[in-house]
């Protein structure tokens, strides 16, 4: 099975815990999952497998932790050659048309790279989840044998 590396794009910490509990619920079933503290561009290109979880900030932008992240993957431009990817976005849908807006463009920018999106992107609304971490777990779960394979 393919190591899972987990990007999270976090304002206040919840989408970084919420990445550390998927990775932590993975390794505990024998996948190899790593939380990458630093996204770069080398970090997506040598990753075998992609899962981002990320929160929305602003006029529905990434969090400032992968505004550079984004801004490096679309100047440089690394294709991923069919690299299997899975977003999953946590948003407040009472912000209306920014609601899960980081997800959504990153989500966009993976596949424009050419990786191969193995689900349509997740979003978690927490209007109508507190714990989204139970959600996105379940989520992964289900689309486990396509991500890690």
């Amino acid at each position: 099975m393919a190591e899972v590396s987990i990007f999270y794009g976090s304002v206040y910490g919840n989408a970084q815990q919420v990445a550390e509990d998927v990775a932590s619920h993975l390794s505990d079933k024998g996948i190899a999952a790593k939380v990458v503290e630093e996204p770069d561009v080398d970090a997506l290109k040598n990753a075998e497998a992609v899962l981002v979880v990320t929160s929305t900030t602003g006029q529905g932008d990434v969090p400032p932790n992968l505004e550079w992240w984004v801004d490096d993957l679309k100047s440089t431009f690394p294709l991923l050659n069919q690299k299997p990817f899975a977003v999953a976005a946590l948003g407040d849908s009472s912000y209306g048309d920014t609601y899960c807006g980081g997800g959504k463009q990153v989500f966009a920018l993976l596949e424009e790279l050419q990786g191969q999106p193995i689900a349509p992107m997740l979003e978690v609304d927490a209007i109508e989840t507190l714990e989204p971490e139970a959600e996105v777990i379940a989520w992964v779960d289900s689309i486990l044998d396509k991500l890690a394979s």
